[in-house]
């Protein structure tokens, strides 16, 4: 751990700043009628970040940067190679998608990277300002996003809704860092913990600010019961804006809430792991559930989502067992394994869907991927790798993650819990398989071929091959996320 004197740990962070303005400023200055070239910059961009924020997490050291403000260290540099390798796949998925839909403009892009931006601010964060900075710029970004389509009746309506509750959200969150701010003294998350730690606050006053703090971090992961806004927002936007919220997003709320709860209040541990337990097995049970009865597709996956958050949460309230923290490297990093493979799984899915649409068509029902073994075989097979994977079925990924984050619980004492998320997976797997019928044993819903280009198809078979590859080999991934975790919890 050291505190950095220099632009090198945070260069990264200032280069996609950088690049953003020069994206819009290029966009912008370009003669009228010319392609806009925002979506091969926008491509470069994020190649470069991946490859750069890969690079800075394999060198395992620990910086902070802006008078304590920012912290880059393994898991922050990790999960930002991976939120960036994730808007690199999702601009590649959407490409046609958008220019189908006129919707193939410089603004699109813009506010990609600057959601981009958001989720790095979020990880990197080591104070509960930036934290919060970080969180508003990804939700101004995706509120615009949701709302880009402005003659549509329905995304506007969604636009609406999710700038509504965001904001309702934003303020649960924002009235609980004050309350911790008052008790402590300090927007520090390391001076919050010790002066948690420290026994002389008043242990009321933090249990309410965790309350409200929990309350705001449930709301941005779609837990139950904070999860109204996800199927409306799912069904609602345009599907390539859709993928950019259910992606990568997602590996940002996990890092938050890792900081939040964990750097700053895990002597509070006691009181916020029975409000994980809570959220976790209401989320399993809603989303479940509730999927099984849906006939709309992203809506179907909008309450897939929040049944994995309810995993995600499984492996972040395991770190601690009464007092001992000895297993917590171990839970925590399931829980972040967990994330990226959903954002991995969730990006395979969405490509898919995103294929079977065309000009003037929309792929929303489950009855539009009726037949589409027949019309092709390849992009069938992928899709039952990811619905297998979502449903935790080997040998692919997302069974390997599901067991990860069991063996957790199991290992902190917490068997019921386990017991809770095997019952409802089994529920779960009911909706998945039912899209694996549809495609194999139901005649085509359409007479319309399935076409992608080349770069297209080959980008979808490495998501598959990857899903697969990591579900029969992933020790790999998951000791680069125990070594990320462990770097963390020991600066």
């Amino acid at each position: 751990m050291q505190s950095s004197t220099t632009w090198a740990p945070v260069a990264p962070i200032i280069f996609l700043a950088l690049a953003i303005a020069a994206v819009n400023w290029i966009d912008l200055a370009r003669a009228k009628g010319k392609p806009s070239v925002a979506y091969p910059l926008s491509l470069l961009i994020t190649l470069v970040l991946t490859v750069w924020f890969g690079l800075n997490a394999a060198n395992g050291e620990t910086h902070y940067a802006f008078a304590n403000l920012v912290v880059v260290d393994p898991m922050a540099n990790l999960l930002s190679s991976f939120s960036a390798a994730a808007l690199f796949v999702t601009l590649v998925y959407t490409r046609q998608y958008l220019a189908d839909r006129d919707m193939y403009a410089g603004e699109f892009y813009m506010l990609a990277l600057f959601t981009l931006g958001g989720q790095i601010v979020m990880i990197t964060g080591n104070n509960f300002l930036t934290l919060y900075l970080g969180l508003e710029l990804l939700s101004l970004a995706s509120y615009a996003l949701v709302a880009l389509r402005r003659d549509s009746r329905v995304t506007s309506e969604s636009a609406m809704k999710y700038f509504v509750l965001g904001a309702l959200s934003s303020g649960f969150l924002l009235y609980g860092m004050s309350m911790l701010y008052g008790a402590t003294g300090s927007l520090n998350l390391a001076e919050v913990f010790q002066a948690v730690a420290s026994g002389r606050i008043n242990t009321s006053m933090l249990a309410f600010g965790v309350v409200f703090l929990v309350a705001g971090v449930a709301f941005k992961l779609g837990a139950a019961p904070f999860h109204m806004w996800i199927p409306d927002i799912y069904q609602g936007s345009p599907t390539a804006v859709t993928l950019l919220i259910a992606g990568a997003p997602k590996l940002a709320a996990f890092a938050m809430m890792l900081r939040l709860l964990v750097e700053g209040l895990l002597p509070l541990a006691v009181d916020w792991q029975i409000m994980l337990a809570v959220l976790a097995v209401a989320s399993l049970a809603i989303g479940n559930l509730t999927a099984i009865v849906q006939t709309n597709l992203k809506r179907m996956l909008a309450y897939s989502t929040i049944s994995h958050m309810g995993f995600l949460l499984l492996g972040m309230l395991s770190g601690v067992a009464g007092t001992n923290t000895e297993g917590a490297a171990g839970a925590y990093s399931s829980g972040m394994f967990y994330a990226v493979t959903y954002v991995l799984t969730t990006l395979g899915t969405f490509g898919i869907i995103l294929l079977r649409t065309s000009k003037g068509f929309e792929a929303e029902t489950l009855e539009d991927l009726k037949g589409m073994s027949r019309k092709n075989p390849w992009f069938a097979l992928l899709m039952l790798v990811m619905m297998f994977s979502l449903a935790g079925i080997p040998p692919t990924v997302g069974f390997y993650a599901k067991l990860a984050v069991l063996e957790a619980a199991v290992a902190a004492g917490m068997t019921w819990l386990a017991v809770v998320g095997v019952l409802f997976s089994l529920i779960g797997a009911f909706y998945y398989l039912r899209i694996v019928k549809l495609m194999y044993f139901d005649a085509p819903a359409g007479d319309e071929p399935l076409q992608a280009t080349t770069g297209l198809r080959s980008l979808l078979s490495l998501n598959g091959l990857v899903i697969v590859v990591l579900g029969i080999f992933p020790a790999a991934l998951m000791n680069a996320c125990y070594q990320a975790i462990r770097a963390t919890l020991a600066s």
